[in-house]
């Protein structure tokens, strides 16, 4: 069982090496500057073999509560209506769930399958498109762990962050109604999408802006009162389905986010703080943007670590993905033409490491 989870990440360094020859990559127009992209194909054969080993996974975190309910979904379109209304929350998801079911039949791995494919291809557009190292964005979403806490746990909110994480392209062309409306959808599969409605107003603009140092200044605040702003989300949730959520994470002793994981997608913010002039001269819209999601997603974990992993620890993963686009860009465009090397080896180690820790300690796999 540990030997697919090693493999996989063999496999990113193959593909790598495969597919960065002359005649795997294009030319495309990314935000008004040519820059060579993976084709689409060989970007999707980088990332199959993962969508392959989240679709066929064994009883492995949530699974069985995902089967369970697979069980009770519709299986005819005769049967939808019936079904849906039954379900009390997130009722966008139950109804694709139920559409994949009446293509697929009673087979769990198929529909695992094609939620793995979905939401596969979502993460593939994006990162081959806007990552200036796309093998090096799909090994930090790997050796971070996030696709065992996402693609194989937390299925029904990653559902909504991969629609979300499309957006981006909204984003940098300034199009607020489809990216709002985008969101409206993806808050149908996970109601916590609606999160990034206010924090992509913080997002814009010039990397490092004022909104982004007041946004780190009242986390430093909620830090600070923690206790009182405990209270204030209670007050806040209790007419929405997430109204128990502080008495759950209480109940269930949850110590919030670990501050090591805090500590490694803190990483990009960190070397962005250090690097902004550079980010300055450059005015890159989409680095821009990646900066500023990155330190809401630090942030927002910062919170986390002083409230509930559980819960609050769920909500940077909106933000987190831009880490993937930012981090290749900042070795590339930070450091020395000597030092880029160095620290490209440095950073693999660091979240190998990061990786076995994760794996060992905290899903018992390794």
């Amino acid at each position: 069982m540990t030997s697919k989870y090693v493999l996989i990440l063999v496999w990113i360094g193959i593909a790598a090496v495969i597919f960065s020859q002359e005649g795997m990559q294009q030319p495309e127009n990314i935000c008004g500057k040519t820059e060579y992209r993976y084709r689409f194909l060989w970007a999707f054969l980088v990332f199959l073999p993962v969508i392959w080993m989240v679709g066929t996974r064994g009883n492995i975190g949530d699974t069985g509560s995902y089967e369970m309910e697979f069980k009770k979904m519709a299986h005819t379109i005769s049967g939808i209506a019936s079904y849906m209304s039954t379900v009390k929350k997130d009722k966008g998801f139950y109804l694709l769930s139920s559409i994949i079911k009446i293509i697929v039949g009673n087979s769990t791995v198929r529909y695992f399958l094609i939620l793995a494919l979905g939401q596969g291809l979502c993460l593939i557009y994006v990162f081959r498109k806007y990552s200036s190292n796309y093998a090096i964005s799909i090994f930090l979403f790997l050796a971070s762990s996030d696709y065992i806490s996402w693609m194989y746990n937390g299925i029904r909110q990653f559902t909504a962050v991969v629609l979300c994480f499309i957006g981006i392209e909204f984003l940098l062309n300034n199009k607020t109604t489809k990216f709002v409306l985008l969101i409206l959808i993806a808050s149908t599969m996970h109601q916590s999408a609606l999160i990034l409605i206010p924090f992509a107003i913080i997002a814009k603009g010039r990397a490092w802006n004022k909104k982004t140092i007041f946004f780190i200044l009242a986390t430093l605040v909620v830090v600070v009162f923690i206790g009182r702003f405990t209270n204030i989300l209670d007050t806040a949730l209790s007419d929405t389905q997430y109204k128990n959520v502080v008495s759950d994470w209480k109940e269930f002793q949850d110590n919030g986010t670990n501050p090591l994981r805090v500590l490694v997608y803190a990483v990009p913010t960190i070397l962005s703080y250090i690097g902004r002039k550079i980010i300055w001269i450059e005015d890159n819209k989409l680095i821009n943007l990646c900066v500023n999601m990155s330190i809401i997603s630090t942030g927002l974990y910062a919170v986390s670590m002083f409230t509930s992993g559980i819960f609050i620890g769920r909500l940077p993963i909106y933000f987190s993905l831009y880490n993937y686009i930012l981090l290749p860009w900042e070795i590339e465009n930070l450091f020395t033409e000597r030092s880029k090397k160095l620290v490209c080896i440095g950073l693999i180690g660091f979240y190998l490491l990061f990786y076995y820790y994760q794996m060992h300690m905290t899903y018992a796999m390794f």
